[in-house]
């Protein structure tokens, strides 16, 4: 009987994840297009726009007081609650924390630092411009306003973008950004947006933001994202000296680990000094060079080399011969042993 293992809905997203265990070899980075140009130049001027209207005390300023006399924390106090959650999607410091995460662990699956990159580059981006532009207006809030009917400029505030909704446009519009397919990007650019509106009518319900305030977080935001094709090649070389850091990390830790030392090697032994007599001679200078030259090592004992089987013979003729005879003298007097023993015997019947 075959059975089929039944997987649950969290199997098949993990399943899902898994498709893509190395890098892709194809991976679409955005690039600064006529479009893209022409929306950020129309955003930067929407943006200019919104600071004119405020410097000017316009009506814009006047809908601003509107709002803010209408309190809409008193006129809808049932949702007070979930406001104050939501709004934390708008905070710089858990929204990083949430998007760094995923964005991290895709960068481990893919082997490429180029999502992590990419977002420290837009939040450094929105550190630099909405961080100079709240401190250089110096606005003050809803709650610390000090004349009715004034835009509150240059009094020493700082909410003038509004930080909370630039940064959930960016935090969250970065993942459409990333996006690996252009239906995965529409949805996820439509995600975003809507988190992004969100945030900002929350910071208004709330009064901790004027309306004008939201509107050019929107634009601030928006700009950075538009931008980031621009950071493209310092991103990718950023990412390929970041590599090439790990890789003489990783070579100097390996050349760093000790390795086996060698046998040392025999010194040869050193020639012994002796001292030579000053005799006069050939034969004490030949004693004394030969005395002054290193030992030599002792030959191997030859194998016993055992002789064929032969006839027996006598004494006499084992007796070593010389090139120019034997070495005993001759005795003309004596007689061979056999001879002499035989006539020093008596004969037997004698």
């Amino acid at each position: 009987m075959r059975t089929e293992q039944n997987l649950t809905r969290l199997d098949r997203v993990f399943a899902r994840l898994d498709r893509e265990p190395e890098r892709p070899a194809h991976i679409d980075v955005p690039k600064m297009s006529r479009h893209r140009v022409a929306l950020f130049l129309a955003t930067l001027a929407f943006y200019l726009a919104i600071v004119w209207l405020v410097v000017i005390t316009s009506w814009l300023v006047r809908l601003d007081w509107l709002v803010m006399f209408f309190r809409p924390y008193q006129q809808w106090s049932g949702i007070h609650w979930f406001v104050d959650y939501y709004v934390v999607l708008g905070q710089r410091g858990p929204t990083a924390v949430m998007v760094a995460a995923w964005l991290g662990w895709r960068s481990w699956r893919q082997h490429t630092l180029r999502p992590l990159l990419t977002l420290g580059a837009s939040l450094l981006l929105l550190n630099l411009t909405v961080g100079a532009a709240k401190l250089g207006m110096g606005r003050l809030g809803p709650h610390y306003a000090t004349t009715i009917g004034s835009n509150e400029m240059g009094l020493g505030g700082d909410i003038f973008p509004s930080g909370h909704t630039a940064n959930a446009v960016v935090t969250w519009g970065i993942l459409a950004y990333l996006a690996s397919t252009p239906r995965a990007r529409r949805w996820l650019s439509a995600l975003s947006a809507v988190t992004s509106l969100g945030v900002g009518l929350a910071t208004v319900y709330l009064g901790t933001h004027w309306l004008s305030d939201v509107v050019l977080g929107w634009a601030a935001g928006l700009l950075i994202l538009l931008a980031l094709p621009w950071c493209e090649p310092l991103i990718a070389r950023a990412e390929v000296a970041i590599f090439d850091l790990r890789d003489r990390w990783r070579d100097r830790r390996a050349g760093a680990a000790p390795a086996p030392a060698p046998a040392p090697a025999p010194a040869p032994a050193a020639p012994v000094a002796v001292p030579v007599p000053f005799v006069s001679g050939a034969p004490a200078q030949e004693e004394a060079s030969a005395a002054r030259e290193p030992a030599q090592p002792a030959r191997p004992p030859r194998a016993p080399v055992h002789l064929a089987p032969g006839p027996h013979t006598t004494r006499s003729e084992r007796t070593p011969v010389t090139p120019v005879g034997s070495r005993r003298p001759p005795h003309a007097d004596r007689l061979p042993r056999g001879a002499a023993t035989s006539a020093a015997r008596p004969l037997a019947g004698g």
